[in-house]
């Protein structure tokens, strides 16, 4: 490592200068993105409008189908409730491929 006391060595002054210059254009940059900011607009489409409506929709529903769970825990009570093994294999199946 070199020492070179108060003077930096040949072409530092230069990367120094440039090193200035790039924070004002940092500035600038900055300013320059404030104001685009300011104008910026986004127009949603009729679709766009559609779906956010409908998300709103289908997020208002409940988790939990309170109806079929009555109506499930009725039929397992009264032991008629039935499952078809060879649907639910399938179904297995297919979440294993």
């Amino acid at each position: 490592m070199k020492i070179y006391g108060n003077k930096p060595p040949e072409n530092q002054d230069i990367y120094l200068k440039a090193q200035k210059v790039g924070k004002n254009d940092v500035l600038s940059e900055k300013s320059e993105t404030e104001k685009t900011r300011v104008s910026d607009k986004v127009n949603l489409s009729g679709k766009a409008k559609e779906i956010a409506e409908l998300k709103n929709e289908i997020n208002q529903l409940p988790d939990i189908r309170n109806d079929k769970v009555q109506a499930t825990k009725k039929a397992i009570a009264e032991g008629t409730y039935k499952v078809d093994s060879l649907k639910v294999a399938g179904k297995i199946i297919d979440e294993l491929i």
